[in-house]
Protein backbone atom coordinates (compact mmCIF):
# COMPACT_ATOMS: atom_id res chain seq x y z
CA UNK A 1 0.00 0.00 0.00
CA UNK A 2 2.53 2.51 -1.24
CA UNK A 3 0.22 5.51 -1.36
CA UNK A 4 -0.54 5.11 2.36
CA UNK A 5 3.13 5.33 3.31
CA UNK A 6 3.69 8.38 1.09
CA UNK A 7 0.61 10.12 2.45
CA UNK A 8 1.75 9.40 6.01
CA UNK A 9 5.12 11.00 5.31
CA UNK A 10 3.40 14.07 3.91
CA UNK A 11 1.07 14.21 6.91
CA UNK A 12 3.97 14.04 9.37
CA UNK A 13 5.72 16.88 7.53
CA UNK A 14 2.47 18.87 7.73
CA UNK A 15 2.28 18.29 11.50
CA UNK A 16 5.89 19.36 11.99
CA UNK A 17 5.94 22.44 9.76
CA UNK A 18 2.41 23.83 9.80
CA UNK A 19 1.02 22.60 13.12
CA UNK A 20 4.22 22.86 15.18
CA UNK A 21 3.30 19.53 16.76
CA UNK A 22 5.54 18.20 19.52
CA UNK A 23 7.66 15.05 18.99
CA UNK A 24 5.34 13.20 21.41
CA UNK A 25 2.24 14.20 19.43
CA UNK A 26 3.83 13.13 16.17
CA UNK A 27 4.81 9.77 17.67
CA UNK A 28 1.20 9.13 18.74
CA UNK A 29 -0.05 10.00 15.25
CA UNK A 30 2.50 7.67 13.68
CA UNK A 31 1.56 4.83 16.03
CA UNK A 32 -2.14 5.28 15.26
CA UNK A 33 -1.53 5.41 11.52
CA UNK A 34 0.63 2.29 11.69
CA UNK A 35 -2.13 0.47 13.58
CA UNK A 36 -4.69 1.47 10.94
CA UNK A 37 -2.30 0.48 8.15
CA UNK A 38 -1.92 -3.00 9.63
CA UNK A 39 -5.69 -3.32 9.86
CA UNK A 40 -6.14 -2.36 6.20
CA UNK A 41 -3.51 -4.88 5.12
CA UNK A 42 -5.28 -7.57 7.13
CA UNK A 43 -8.56 -6.76 5.39
CA UNK A 44 -6.94 -6.76 1.95
CA UNK A 45 -7.67 -3.06 1.36
CA UNK A 46 -4.99 -1.61 -0.88
CA UNK A 47 -6.36 1.85 -1.67
CA UNK A 48 -7.42 4.60 0.73
CA UNK A 49 -10.30 5.54 -1.56
CA UNK A 50 -11.89 2.21 -0.56
CA UNK A 51 -12.05 3.19 3.11
CA UNK A 52 -15.72 3.94 3.76
CA UNK A 53 -18.06 4.00 6.77
CA UNK A 54 -18.37 0.22 6.76
CA UNK A 55 -14.59 -0.22 6.90
CA UNK A 56 -14.39 2.30 9.74
CA UNK A 57 -17.06 0.47 11.74
CA UNK A 58 -15.15 -2.78 11.27
CA UNK A 59 -11.98 -1.09 12.50
CA UNK A 60 -13.73 0.30 15.58
CA UNK A 61 -15.12 -3.15 16.35
CA UNK A 62 -11.59 -4.52 16.26
CA UNK A 63 -10.40 -1.77 18.63
CA UNK A 64 -13.14 -2.54 21.14
CA UNK A 65 -12.40 -6.28 20.84
CA UNK A 66 -8.86 -5.44 21.95
CA UNK A 67 -10.42 -3.91 25.09
CA UNK A 68 -8.70 -0.58 24.57
CA UNK A 69 -9.69 2.26 26.88
CA UNK A 70 -12.12 4.92 25.71
CA UNK A 71 -9.27 7.41 25.78
CA UNK A 72 -7.14 5.28 23.44
CA UNK A 73 -10.00 4.72 21.01
CA UNK A 74 -10.82 8.43 20.99
CA UNK A 75 -7.21 9.30 20.25
CA UNK A 76 -7.06 6.88 17.33
CA UNK A 77 -10.30 8.25 15.87
CA UNK A 78 -9.03 11.82 16.23
CA UNK A 79 -5.70 10.92 14.62
CA UNK A 80 -7.34 9.27 11.62
CA UNK A 81 -9.91 12.03 11.28
CA UNK A 82 -7.07 14.57 11.09
CA UNK A 83 -5.19 12.36 8.62
CA UNK A 84 -8.13 12.10 6.22
CA UNK A 85 -8.85 15.80 6.64
CA UNK A 86 -5.29 16.42 5.49
CA UNK A 87 -5.84 14.09 2.52
CA UNK A 88 -9.01 16.02 1.60
CA UNK A 89 -7.01 19.22 1.63
CA UNK A 90 -4.40 17.63 -0.60
CA UNK A 91 -7.13 16.24 -2.92
CA UNK A 92 -5.99 12.70 -2.12
CA UNK A 93 -9.28 11.60 -0.60
CA UNK A 94 -12.80 12.30 -1.80
CA UNK A 95 -14.49 11.99 1.59
CA UNK A 96 -13.40 11.75 5.20
CA UNK A 97 -14.84 8.44 6.49
CA UNK A 98 -14.18 9.46 10.10
CA UNK A 99 -15.97 12.81 9.96
CA UNK A 100 -19.27 11.54 11.39
CA UNK A 101 -17.78 9.09 13.89
CA UNK A 102 -18.55 10.16 17.44
CA UNK A 103 -15.82 9.92 20.03
CA UNK A 104 -16.53 7.61 22.97
CA UNK A 105 -17.79 9.50 25.99
CA UNK A 106 -14.88 10.05 28.31
CA UNK A 107 -14.85 9.35 32.01
CA UNK A 108 -13.73 12.65 33.47
CA UNK A 109 -11.54 11.91 36.45
CA UNK A 110 -11.34 14.54 39.13
CA UNK A 111 -7.74 15.85 39.07
CA UNK A 112 -5.76 15.28 42.24
CA UNK A 113 -4.53 18.29 44.19
CA UNK A 114 -2.68 19.12 47.39
CA UNK A 115 -4.17 20.66 50.50
CA UNK A 116 -2.52 23.76 51.91
CA UNK A 117 -1.25 21.81 54.94
CA UNK A 118 0.58 19.39 52.64
CA UNK A 119 2.09 22.24 50.65
CA UNK A 120 3.34 23.95 53.80
CA UNK A 121 5.30 20.81 54.73
CA UNK A 122 6.91 20.77 51.29
CA UNK A 123 7.91 24.42 51.51
CA UNK A 124 9.65 23.74 54.84
CA UNK A 125 11.95 20.88 53.76
CA UNK A 126 14.47 22.73 51.58
CA UNK A 127 17.76 23.89 53.12
CA UNK A 128 17.97 27.51 52.03
CA UNK A 129 21.65 27.74 53.00
CA UNK A 130 22.59 25.33 50.18
CA UNK A 131 22.52 25.98 46.40
CA UNK A 132 20.38 22.89 45.68
CA UNK A 133 17.98 23.79 48.47
CA UNK A 134 17.61 27.28 47.04
CA UNK A 135 17.00 25.83 43.59
CA UNK A 136 14.43 23.35 44.84
CA UNK A 137 12.56 26.04 46.76
CA UNK A 138 12.47 28.29 43.69
CA UNK A 139 11.32 25.36 41.57
CA UNK A 140 8.48 24.52 43.95
CA UNK A 141 7.40 28.16 44.26
CA UNK A 142 7.35 28.60 40.48
CA UNK A 143 5.41 25.41 39.75
CA UNK A 144 2.79 26.07 42.41
CA UNK A 145 2.81 29.87 42.09
CA UNK A 146 2.28 29.95 38.32
CA UNK A 147 0.68 26.62 37.39
CA UNK A 148 2.97 26.20 34.38
CA UNK A 149 3.62 22.78 32.83
CA UNK A 150 6.80 20.90 33.69
CA UNK A 151 8.03 21.26 30.08
CA UNK A 152 7.40 25.01 30.27
CA UNK A 153 9.28 25.20 33.56
CA UNK A 154 12.20 23.20 32.20
CA UNK A 155 12.43 25.57 29.23
CA UNK A 156 12.60 28.79 31.27
CA UNK A 157 15.54 31.11 30.67
CA UNK A 158 16.99 33.79 32.94
CA UNK A 159 15.65 36.50 30.64
CA UNK A 160 12.12 35.14 30.97
CA UNK A 161 11.85 36.40 34.56
CA UNK A 162 10.78 40.03 34.86
CA UNK A 163 11.09 41.10 38.48
CA UNK A 164 10.00 44.66 37.64
CA UNK A 165 6.40 43.70 36.91
CA UNK A 166 6.44 40.21 38.44
CA UNK A 167 5.82 38.08 35.38
CA UNK A 168 7.32 35.02 33.70
CA UNK A 169 7.42 34.65 29.93
CA UNK A 170 6.25 31.13 29.13
CA UNK A 171 6.59 29.19 25.89
CA UNK A 172 3.65 26.81 25.85
CA UNK A 173 2.32 24.00 23.69
CA UNK A 174 2.54 24.54 19.94
CA UNK A 175 4.94 27.44 20.53
CA UNK A 176 2.13 29.52 22.01
CA UNK A 177 3.49 32.20 24.30
CA UNK A 178 1.99 33.87 27.35
CA UNK A 179 2.94 35.92 30.39
CA UNK A 180 2.12 34.52 33.82
CA UNK A 181 2.35 36.61 37.02
CA UNK A 182 4.11 35.35 40.14
CA UNK A 183 3.73 36.41 43.77
CA UNK A 184 5.98 37.57 46.56
CA UNK A 185 7.03 34.11 47.80
CA UNK A 186 8.12 33.05 44.31
CA UNK A 187 9.89 36.38 43.87
CA UNK A 188 11.96 35.93 47.04
CA UNK A 189 12.81 32.31 46.20
CA UNK A 190 13.83 33.19 42.63
CA UNK A 191 15.96 36.15 43.66
CA UNK A 192 17.77 34.05 46.28
CA UNK A 193 18.38 31.21 43.85
CA UNK A 194 19.47 33.40 40.92
CA UNK A 195 21.78 35.62 42.98
CA UNK A 196 23.27 32.84 45.12
CA UNK A 197 22.54 29.19 44.43
CA UNK A 198 22.53 29.34 40.64
CA UNK A 199 25.89 31.16 40.58
CA UNK A 200 27.41 28.31 42.59
CA UNK A 201 25.89 25.66 40.33
CA UNK A 202 26.92 27.28 37.06
CA UNK A 203 30.57 27.30 38.21
CA UNK A 204 30.51 23.49 38.17
CA UNK A 205 29.94 23.36 34.42
CA UNK A 206 32.37 24.12 31.63
CA UNK A 207 29.53 25.43 29.49
CA UNK A 208 27.66 28.69 29.87
CA UNK A 209 23.88 28.46 29.81
CA UNK A 210 20.98 30.83 30.33
CA UNK A 211 18.69 28.02 31.48
CA UNK A 212 17.01 29.07 34.72
CA UNK A 213 17.05 25.76 36.57
CA UNK A 214 20.31 23.80 36.70
CA UNK A 215 21.25 20.38 38.02
CA UNK A 216 24.02 19.64 40.53
CA UNK A 217 26.61 19.66 37.70
CA UNK A 218 25.56 23.09 36.46
CA UNK A 219 23.78 21.83 33.35
CA UNK A 220 20.14 22.54 32.42
CA UNK A 221 17.71 20.54 34.52
CA UNK A 222 15.58 18.00 32.63
CA UNK A 223 11.88 17.30 33.14
CA UNK A 224 12.84 13.94 34.63
CA UNK A 225 15.16 15.75 37.01
CA UNK A 226 12.31 18.00 38.13
CA UNK A 227 10.15 14.98 38.90
CA UNK A 228 12.95 13.38 40.92
CA UNK A 229 13.40 16.58 42.93
CA UNK A 230 9.71 16.69 43.81
CA UNK A 231 9.76 13.03 44.85
CA UNK A 232 12.72 13.72 47.12
CA UNK A 233 10.86 16.62 48.73
CA UNK A 234 7.91 14.33 49.48
CA UNK A 235 10.25 11.75 51.00
CA UNK A 236 11.99 14.36 53.15
CA UNK A 237 8.66 15.80 54.32
CA UNK A 238 7.48 12.25 55.21
CA UNK A 239 4.29 12.76 53.23
CA UNK A 240 2.30 9.82 51.88
CA UNK A 241 1.30 11.48 48.64
CA UNK A 242 2.04 10.90 44.99
CA UNK A 243 3.51 14.19 43.77
CA UNK A 244 4.21 15.02 40.16
CA UNK A 245 4.57 18.43 38.46
CA UNK A 246 1.09 18.28 36.94
CA UNK A 247 -0.40 17.81 40.40
CA UNK A 248 1.02 21.20 41.36
CA UNK A 249 -0.65 22.61 38.24
CA UNK A 250 -3.94 21.03 39.38
CA UNK A 251 -3.39 22.50 42.84
CA UNK A 252 -2.71 25.97 41.43
CA UNK A 253 -5.99 25.96 39.48
CA UNK A 254 -8.03 24.45 42.32
CA UNK A 255 -6.83 26.94 44.92
CA UNK A 256 -7.49 29.90 42.62
CA UNK A 257 -11.06 28.76 41.99
CA UNK A 258 -11.62 28.05 45.68
CA UNK A 259 -10.64 31.62 46.47
CA UNK A 260 -13.04 33.09 43.93
CA UNK A 261 -11.04 33.41 40.69
CA UNK A 262 -13.21 33.26 37.57
CA UNK A 263 -12.85 30.42 35.11
CA UNK A 264 -11.73 32.59 32.20
CA UNK A 265 -8.83 34.04 34.19
CA UNK A 266 -7.68 30.58 35.25
CA UNK A 267 -7.94 29.45 31.62
CA UNK A 268 -5.61 32.27 30.55
CA UNK A 269 -3.13 31.55 33.33
CA UNK A 270 -3.00 27.84 32.51
CA UNK A 271 -2.65 28.49 28.78
CA UNK A 272 -5.67 26.35 27.89
CA UNK A 273 -6.96 26.86 24.38
CA UNK A 274 -10.47 25.69 25.26
CA UNK A 275 -12.48 26.56 28.36
CA UNK A 276 -13.63 22.94 28.58
CA UNK A 277 -10.07 21.97 29.56
CA UNK A 278 -10.29 24.32 32.54
CA UNK A 279 -13.81 23.37 33.60
CA UNK A 280 -12.65 20.04 35.00
CA UNK A 281 -11.24 21.94 37.97
CA UNK A 282 -14.69 23.11 39.01
CA UNK A 283 -15.45 19.56 40.14
CA UNK A 284 -12.89 19.70 42.91
CA UNK A 285 -14.38 22.84 44.43
CA UNK A 286 -17.77 21.36 45.30
CA UNK A 287 -16.80 20.73 48.92
CA UNK A 288 -15.76 24.35 49.17
CA UNK A 289 -19.03 25.52 47.62
CA UNK A 290 -21.04 23.46 50.09
CA UNK A 291 -19.01 24.83 52.98
CA UNK A 292 -19.67 28.40 51.88
CA UNK A 293 -23.36 27.63 51.34
CA UNK A 294 -23.80 26.07 54.78
CA UNK A 295 -22.11 29.05 56.42
CA UNK A 296 -23.91 31.81 54.55
CA UNK A 297 -27.41 30.77 53.47
CA UNK A 298 -30.10 31.70 56.03
CA UNK A 299 -31.97 28.43 55.54
CA UNK A 300 -28.95 26.11 55.30
CA UNK A 301 -29.21 24.90 58.90
CA UNK A 302 -31.12 25.61 62.09
CA UNK A 303 -28.26 26.98 64.17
Amino acid sequence: MENFVQNCQGFVAYLQIEKNASPYTIKYYQDDLHSFHQFLKGEGITDLSNVDAQVVRLYLTQLYDQQLSRKSVSRKISSLRSFFKYLEREDDAIVNPFIHIHLPKQERNVPGFLYEEELEKLFEVNDMTQPLGQRDQALLEVLYGTGIRVSECQGLRLGDIDFTIGTIFVRGKGRKERYVPFGRFAEIALETYINEGRLSLVEKSNQQTDALFLNARGNPLTTRGIRLILNKMVETAALTINLHPHKLRHTFATHLLNEGADLRTVQELLGHENLSSTQIYTHVTKDHLREVYMKTHPRANDN
